[in-house]
């Protein structure tokens, strides 16, 4: 793609690296074919190509975005489908988050849009917060068919009990000799909403040799921020988390940091790029994302002990995040594969569930009809649980299924010795 960008602009390492990577697109359009968007809504616009477009207008004439260019990037779930499928290895990932940035600095959202947005930044990421706005979420349940109509979509996402969370800061020691020590990202949601994710995680590994530690002090890794163009926000939340991992890393060392929440591993292996601006940082943030395994990466080196499990039909979603985001595909379905389990993998399995992050918040008529979607497309291969490596996905699906969903460390962990997933049955 021809680009006109000012030596002046290209000056601007942001800028220049968007020209680079507008330059590599060829507009040949195998993007739109994966693209989630362009799927269900057939608007150009709403495909990668269109969007890519958008942004090139946008920053190569330096014009602030317009509400149809924040509406068009604003739906984009940043699946990055787009990236597995475009033959020429356009940077989308990068593309799109300059252009969100972008919309954020230069364009001012209705004010109901605003303080939507500001709700989910300020409230998802803290996982104190989100305690109280789920204790707030009980209450109100009863109530529900009084509420607005985007109201009534965040409660039906919230679980319809409290969640416990036990996996706090501290180390837990390896069983028997030590093969590994790694930090758990525990997650600002997940430790909140499904910490029995992050407990299953801990037993498994620790049974397998691996010493865990939960690092005090790290904690929102800064994707929620970051998927709503507040790239600062998303710096800002994440250096706790950097410190608290390189004091590990420089004290007793670290073998690896595990990522069990794959949207939360897909930007914390980014620190390099998202930091690359600090110098006082970079260092640093490139250390960690170099460190950083999704949970299914760490699994698959060690010799893991399986029991004789029922040989429950399994049907494996492979998230966004995981599939795209990481180009991690294959270990996780082996992992459940030697462990006993029917496993089974749906149609269109590389489309969105419709999670990303808030987006289930931001965009709820489109995210409803991907997860319509991706549900009925999990029930036609007659499962009897579903499982996937993103909370984000099990929140989203569990809302549309008709069986459990939980996440692949759970069945793993039982597979090996642990406590059955809740809603399977606890016999073998």
């Amino acid at each position: 793609m021809q680009t006109h960008f000012s030596p002046r602009q290209l000056a601007d390492p942001a800028l220049a690296e968007a020209n680079s990577i507008l330059r590599a697109c060829v507009h040949c359009g195998f993007c739109t074919a994966t693209c989630p968007t362009y799927v269900l809504l057939g608007d150009e616009l709403d495909s990668p190509r269109g969007r890519i477009s958008l942004v090139k207008e946008m920053l190569e004439q330096d014009k602030p975005a317009t509400a149809a260019v924040a509406t068009h990037l604003d739906r984009c779930l940043s699946c990055f489908a787009c990236m597995s499928t475009c033959p020429s290895g356009v940077d989308y990932m990068h593309l799109i988050d300059t252009g969100r940035a972008h919309v954020e600095r230069t364009y001012r959202r209705p004010w109901a849009e605003r303080a939507l947005r500001a709700t989910v930044g300020a409230v998802l990421s803290h996982p104190g917060r989100l305690r109280i706005a789920l204790a707030l979420a009980w209450f109100a349940r009863p109530f529900a068919g009084l509420l607005p109509a985007r109201l009534r979509n965040m409660l039906k996402l919230a679980p319809k009990r409290p969640g416990v969370t036990a996996t706090g800061p501290g180390t837990y020691p390896a069983a028997g000799p030590r093969r590994m020590r790694v930090a758990l990202l525990t997650g600002c949601v997940q430790s909140v909403m499904e910490d029995s994710i992050n407990a299953a995680t801990v037993r498994l590994l620790t049974r397998h040799g691996v010493e865990v530690v939960v690092s005090k002090g790290a904690s929102c890794c800064g994707a929620l921020e970051h998927h709503l163009g507040r790239l600062d926000s998303a710096r800002a939340a994440a250096v706790a988390s950097i410190r608290a991992w390189c004091a590990e890393i420089d004290g007793k060392g670290l073998d690896a940091i595990v990522a069990n929440t794959s949207g939360c591993g897909t930007l914390v292996k980014d620190y390099g790029h998202l930091f690359r601006g600090d110098p006082a940082l970079v260092a640093d943030a490139t250390r960690v994302s170099e460190l950083v395994k999704d949970i299914s990466e760490i699994l698959a080196t060690l010799p893991l002990k399986f029991d004789a499990v029922q040989a429950l039909r399994v049907v494996y979603h492979s998230a966004c995040s995981l599939q795209h985001g990481q180009r991690i595909t294959a270990q996780p379905v082996k992992l459940l594969t030697d462990a006993g389990f029917d496993v089974r993998q749906p149609a269109e399995s590389h489309l969105c569930c419709g999670s990303a992050g808030s987006y289930n918040i931001l965009q709820p008529e489109i995210a409803a009809a991907l997860r319509d979607r991706k549900a009925a497309n999990l029930a036609a291969v007659q499962p009897e649980v579903i499982c996937a490596g993103n909370v984000g996905c099990l929140v989203q699906i569990r809302s549309g299924a008709k069986v459990p969903v939980v996440h692949t460390v759970e069945l793993l962990d039982w597979a090996t010795g642990g406590p059955a997933p809740e809603g399977l049955a606890a016999g073998r």
